[in-house]
C-alpha cells in the first residue's frame, strides 16, 4: 500500500525555545539553595535535575526548516507526518526526523546505447529536471528515492529510443532528430509516469545526446545525405512540373503560340531539363520556324 503524505503536529518553536533555555538556567537556582538546606537536599536536586531535563526534552523538539526542506517524522517505526513550514518549529521530541529536499534537481543520464524501431543501433542520453512532491512516498515505498529516479529516467530514454526513428523524411512520422519538442514531451511524460511511485515527477526533460553509433555513423552519414537529396530532388521535381504546367496554361490562355502534342512533348522535356538540371543549361537559338 502506497504511503500518502500528511501534515505533522508541529508549532512555532519560539515559545519551546524561550522555556527550554528559561528551564536550563532555572536548574541552576535549586543548587545555589543547597548550602542553606543541607538536611534535606534530595528535593532541591530532584528539582535541578527535572528542569535540567525539561529543559533538554523541549530544546530536543525544535527544529529548523529551511526553504523547500521538509521532515519526516517517524514514532517507533510509525509514520506520523512531515513539515514543510519553513523557519523555527517545535514538534514531538521523542520522534525520529529525516530530512528531505524539495528543491528541484538534475542529472544527465548516461550515454545508452540502443537500436532505434528502424534497427539502427544509436546513442541517446537525456537531462532530467525533477523534485520530490510526496516526502512519504520518497522515504518509504522505495529504497532509495535518487537512485530509483536515475534507473527508471534511463529506462524511459531506452523505451523512447526504441519506439522512434533517429531520423525521418516522412510527414507525420516523430524522428529523435527531426521533432526535438515532441520527444522532449514524449519524454517528460515516460519518465513522469515511472517515477511517481517514489514520489517524485518531472519538471522537464531534453535530449542532451544523440548520435549513430560509431560503427555505422559513416554508413548512415551517406544513407542520411543520399534521403535529403532525394527529398530535395522530389520538391524540385513538383516545383518544375507546376512551373511547367503554367507555362502551357499561359500560353494556351494568351494564344501566344499553338503547339501540337508533339511540340508540347518536346517543350515539356526542355522546361524540365533547365528547370531540374544541376549545371546551368546552355541555350539553343533556333532562328528559323518551329517547323
Amino acid at each position: 500500500m502506497a504511503m500518502k503524505e500528511r501534515d505533522a503536529v508541529s508549532m512555532s518553536g519560539w515559545l519551546a525555545l524561550l522555556l527550554g533555555l528559561g528551564s536550563l538556567g532555572g536548574a541552576v537556582l535549586p543548587l545555589t539553595q543547597l548550602p542553606q538546606h543541607q538536611q534535606d537536599p534530595a528535593a532541591y536536586v530532584l528539582a535541578a535535575v527535572g528542569l535540567f531535563l525539561l529543559g533538554l526534552i523541549l530544546l530536543a523538539g525544535c527544529l529548523v526548516i529551511g526553504p523547500n526542506e521538509a521532515r519526516v517524522l517517524t514514532f517507533f517505526g510509525r509514520y506520523t507526518g512531515s513539515v514543510k513550514v519553513a523557519g523555527l518549529r517545535w514538534v514531538n521530541p521523542f520522534t525520529n526526523k529525516r530530512d528531505i529536499s524539495l528543491r528541484a534537481r538534475n542529472f544527465e543520464s548516461a550515454k545508452i546505447k540502443v537500436n532505434d524501431i528502424d534497427g539502427n543501433p544509436i546513442e541517446i542520453g537525456a537531462v532530467i529536471v525533477w523534485r520530490v512532491f510526496d516526502t512519504a512516498q520518497a522515504t518509504f515505498d522505495v529504497e532509495n528515492f535518487t537512485n530509483y529516479v536515475q534507473i527508471q529516467a534511463e529506462a524511459a530514454v531506452r523505451t523512447l529510443a526504441m519506439h522512434h526513428p533517429y531520423d525521418s523524411h516522412e510527414e507525420g512520422v516523430i524522428s529523435l532528430r527531426g521533432a526535438s519538442e515532441q520527444v522532449a514531451d514524449l519524454l517528460r511524460k515516460e519518465v513522469d509516469e515511472r517515477i511517481r511511485a517514489a514520489g517524485c515527477e518531472v519538471v522537464d526533460a531534453r535530449i542532451a545526446h544523440l548520435a549513430y553509433a560509431p560503427e555505422i555513423a559513416q554508413a548512415m552519414l551517406q544513407r542520411q545525405q543520399a534521403g535529403a537529396i532525394i527529398a530535395a530532388r522530389k520538391l524540385i521535381v513538383e516545383g518544375a512540373v507546376s512551373m511547367v504546367e503554367m507555362a502551357l496554361e499561359q500560353l494556351s490562355k494568351r494564344g501566344i503560340v499553338e503547339l501540337d502534342s508533339e511540340r508540347k512533348a518536346s517543350m515539356v522535356s526542355n522546361l524540365l531539363v533547365v528547370l531540374c538540371g544541376e549545371r546551368s543549361t546552355q541555350p539553343v537559338i533556333n532562328a528559323g520556324t518551329i517547323y
